[in-house]
C-alpha cells in the first residue's frame, strides 16, 4: 500500500500513490518482481490522524506485505496498527517522528531532521541572522533545534523561531516579524541610512518550512519586503521544489537565488533517468506525477528497496514477516547513486535517541539559478554530527 494526502487545505502529495501505481504497471509489464505480480493499493490519508489510522487499518485488513513510499505526519496514528500486524513501513517521506524510532520503519532518507540540520550548515556560510518560520505543531517543535545545531556548527547564533499554522491564507504578520528578526527592520534606513540598512539585510536569511503553504508564506513575504532591504531566502525540498519554482515564474519568480536543502541529487541529474523512463512508459498522461517532486522521488526509491528485498528472498510466497527478516538481517540496496547504499542493521543506524532509525544522513545543497534547481556544491554532505548535537540539545 502507498498512502498520501490529496485535496486537503494543507500539504498534498497525489504524485506518490500515482508513482506507486506506475511502478507496478512497469514492473508487471516486465515480468514482475522475481516472478511476483506487484499489486499496489492506494489510500488518501487526508492529512489527518483519523485518515492515517484508517489507511493503516485498511493495509492490515487487505493483508498488505508493506506500506511503501508514503506520506503522513501522523506517525502515532499509523504506526501502531502496522506494528501490531508486523507490517513494515518502507521509505516514508520523513515528516513524522515515528518513522525514525519504530523498529518496523525503514526510512530511505533522513526526513525533516537532516534537511533542517543541512539548512543550518548551508546558511551558516552566509547569514549572520536567521529567521525560521515553521508549523506550531509537535513535529514542528524540533525544527529550530535542528536548524540551530547546523548554524552552531558554522559558529552562528540561534535562529529566531516564528510559529504559525499550516493552513493560513495569509502570512503577513509572520513575514514582517521574520524580516525584522533577520535584520531587515523597515525602520532601519531612517536610523542608520539606506546603504547601511541594505548591507545589514543582505547578511540576513529567512527560511520557511510549511509544506504546500510555503508558497503562501513567500507570497506574503514578497509583498512586505523592501526593495532596498533584500534578505536571502531558503527552504527545504518538499516545501520548495522545481514544480513550485516553475509555477511561480521561474527565473523571474520569488525563489530565484533561494538556497534549498534536499535529500537527493537535483531533478536534472542523469541518475533520475530510469525513473523518468518509467514515467514516460507508464504515466505520460498523469499530470499528478512530476519527476522533480521529492515525494515522487521518494516513492521511486522506496519501491526500488521493495524490489531488491523481494528478489533477495527467492521465495514463491512473500509475507510481511519475510520482508522484515530480510531487512533486519542487512539486505543492502543500491539506488544508482540517488542515495548512499541503504542498509538497516543496528550498526548502520544513528547513535541518537531521537532519530535512531536514520541510516541515510546525507543531504544535497541546491540553489535556484536561472529558474532551475541546480547543485550549489558537488556531492552529498553528511550531517551525522549535527543531528547528534541537536539530539543532545533536545
Amino acid at each position: 500500500m502507498t498512502w498520501a494526502p490529496d485535496s486537503t487545505r494543507a500539504t498534498n502529495m497525489p504524485g506518490m500513490p500515482s508513482m506507486a501505481q506506475a511502478y507496478a504497471r512497469w514492473v508487471n509489464a516486465h515480468g514482475g518482481i522475481d516472478g511476483h505480480k506487484l499489486q499496489v493499493l492506494t489510500c488518501n490519508e487526508h492529512n489527518t490522524a483519523t485518515g492515517a489510522a484508517e489507511c493503516a487499518r485498511r493495509a492490515v485488513k487487505e493483508n498488505a506485505v508493506a506500506v511503501v513510499g508514503s506520506y503522513s505526519q501522523y506517525g502515532r496514528a499509523f504506526m501502531a496498527p502496522l506494528e501490531a500486524a508486523g507490517i513494515p513501513y518502507i521509505g516514508g517521506y520523513g515528516v513524522s517522528d515515528e518513522e525514525f524510532t519504530s523498529a518496523l520503519s525503514y526510512p530511505v532518507n533522513g526526513g525533516q531532521a537532516t534537511l533542517l540540520a543541512g539548512t543550518g550548515k548551508q546558511l551558516a556560510v552566509w547569514c549572520e541572522k536567521v529567521s525560521l518560520v515553521r508549523p506550531d505543531t509537535v513535529s514542528g517543535d524540533i525544527l529550530p533545534l535542528l536548524l540551530n545545531s547546523g548554524l552552531a556548527a558554522g559558529h552562528r547564533k540561534p535562529s529566531a523561531d516564528i510559529r504559525t499554522t499550516e493552513d493560513a491564507g495569509d502570512y503577513t504578520p509572520q513575514a514582517q516579524e521574520a524580516l525584522v528578526r533577520a535584520g531587515a527592520d523597515p525602520e532601519l534606513p531612517g536610523r542608520i541610512g539606506r546603504k547601511a540598512a541594505a548591507e545589514r539585510a543582505r547578511k540576513g536569511c529567512v527560511t520557511a518550512v510549511l509544506g504546500d503553504r510555503t508558497e503562501t508564506f513567500f507570497d506574503s513575504f514578497r509583498r512586505v519586503e523592501s526593495d532596498g532591504q533584500k534578505v536571502q531566502i531558503a527552504s527545504v525540498l518538499g516545501s520548495v521544489g522545481q514544480p513550485l519554482v516553475n509555477r511561480t515564474g521561474g527565473a523571474d519568480g520569488p525563489f530565484e537565488g533561494a538556497y534549498i536543502t534536499g535529500w537527493y541529487p537535483e531533478a536534472g541529474d542523469r541518475r533520475w533517468e530510469p525513473m523518468k523512463q518509467v514515467i514516460r512508459e507508464q504515466a505520460f498522461r498523469d499530470d499528478t506525477i512530476d519527476a522533480a517532486d521529492a515525494g515522487v522521488q521518494t516513492t521511486w526509491i522506496a519501491y526500488s528497496v521493495l524490489h531488491k528485498v523481494v528478489e533477495s528472498l527467492g521465495q514463491n510466497d512473500v509475507a510481511a514477516h519475510d520482508l522484515v527478516r530480510a531487512l533486519n538481517k542487512g539486505v543492502s540496496v543500491e539506488t544508482g547513486g540517488l542515495t548512499p547504499t541503504l542498509r538497516w542493521k543496528f550498526e548502520d543506524m544513528l547513535a541518537s535517541p531521537d532519530f535512531p532509525r536514520i541510516v541515510n544522513r546525507q543531504v544535497t545543497f541546491q540553489v535556484v539559478k536561472d529558474g532551475r534547481l541546480t547543485a550549489a556544491q558537488r556531492g552529498f554532505t553528511d550531517v551525522s554530527a549535527t543531528l547528534a548535537d541537536a539530539s543532545a540539545l533536545g
